[in-house]
């Protein structure tokens, strides 16, 4: 009987403690920075992943392909994730350019930011786990940056014998401003944005894309998220300081120039097209609105047959669930 006794008194003490924890993670800054922690996450193991695969096999069981599929659907996993909830950025060069064109506060960039290295240092941590006995086989044991048994790449980017310090920064300013450019594009429903529900799957294609086309030089890190938390892991684990001093000091330049080439990305986005898909097609007396689409009829041509031509069919529902941040699924990678 004592023994029930503490067991239920136990259980009625317990209640408090639940209903703090559930209040405490119903606030929109926790649950936004979970989202960001367990996005981030997602998309890292996945990608990551792929990486492993295609180094610690000699490509027999990965491809630079996989890789880049690896990626991208590990980024249309973690929008799946939490596009609803914090926009999904897994992106912290994303999210710099969110804030610093008043789409979302900047008190939320750091939680964005902290959630974001949290989860790709944890990602980081699970692949080496995961993958540890094949990478001590493949290596003999010494775990190098550089070299034909060089098992670092696996988490980060790193310069290869062809670039140059200079020429790897503006290569991940470009980059990351296309990235940016193009997630601008599939998100203003002002212009031709995605169809509603598939933005996730057009964003991990951008991804995959930018990494088909463009990602030989760098590596395309397009992410400081990406980048630096799985290097400081390296370093961490036993691959030394090497990891920052290799590729003439490269580890800032995927920290520093995606922040910059996705500001400045969003701004030619902002100026050249944005400052123009807000205003609405003329309308004529013959112009008649349905509820999901807009068809405008212009009068019969002489020079033409057609009596009836369709100028403009927009969806008018189409939009994401929040707009970069402030609005949904917007950028993130």
């Amino acid at each position: 009987m004592a023994w029930m006794d503490r067991q239920r008194r136990s259980m009625m003490n317990s209640g408090p403690i639940l209903a703090r924890i559930k209040a405490v993670l119903r606030k929109e800054l926790v649950r936004e920075f979970l989202a960001e922690f367990m996005s981030t996450y997602v998309m890292m193991v996945f990608g990551l992943g792929s990486v492993a695969h295609n180094v610690l096999t000699n490509q027999k069981q990965g491809s630079y392909l996989g890789v880049n599929l690896g990626f991208g659907f590990g980024v249309t996993m973690g929008v799946h994730m939490a596009g609803s909830i914090s926009g999904a950025h897994m992106n912290a060069a994303v999210t710099f350019t969110s804030c610093a064109l008043g789409r979302v506060p900047w008190k939320k960039f750091p939680v964005y930011v902290l959630g974001q290295f949290l989860g790709s240092f944890m990602a980081s941590a699970t692949i080496y786990m995961l993958f540890y006995t094949a990478i001590q086989d493949f290596s003999g044991g010494l775990l190098t940056v550089s070299g034909p048994k060089a098992t670092a790449g696996i988490f980060a980017t790193y310069l290869p014998g062809h670039m140059t310090l200079w020429r790897g920064f503006l290569d991940e300013v470009f980059l990351t401003g296309m990235l940016q450019l193009c997630l601008f594009a599939i998100t203003d429903k002002n212009n031709n944005p995605a169809l509603s529900g598939t933005e996730a799957l057009v964003i991990g294609t951008l991804i995959c894309i930018i990494g088909v086309s463009l990602g030989m030089n760098t590596g395309y890190a397009i992410n400081p998220s990406r980048d630096l938390p799985p290097r400081f892991f390296t370093f961490m684990a036993g691959w030394g300081t090497q990891v920052f001093s290799a590729g003439d000091n490269w580890w800032w330049v995927p920290v520093v120039a995606p922040p910059l080439g996705a500001y400045l990305g969003g701004i030619l986005y902002l100026i050249f097209i944005g400052c123009n898909s807000s205003q609405e097609p003329p309308k004529t007396e013959n112009s008649v609105t349905y509820e999901d689409h807009k068809i405008t009829i212009l009068p019969k041509s002489s020079s033409s047959k057609s009596a009836l031509t369709p100028m403009s069919v927009s969806p008018a529902s189409v939009q994401p669930a929040q707009a970069l941040g402030s609005s949904g699924i917007t950028e993130r990678f």
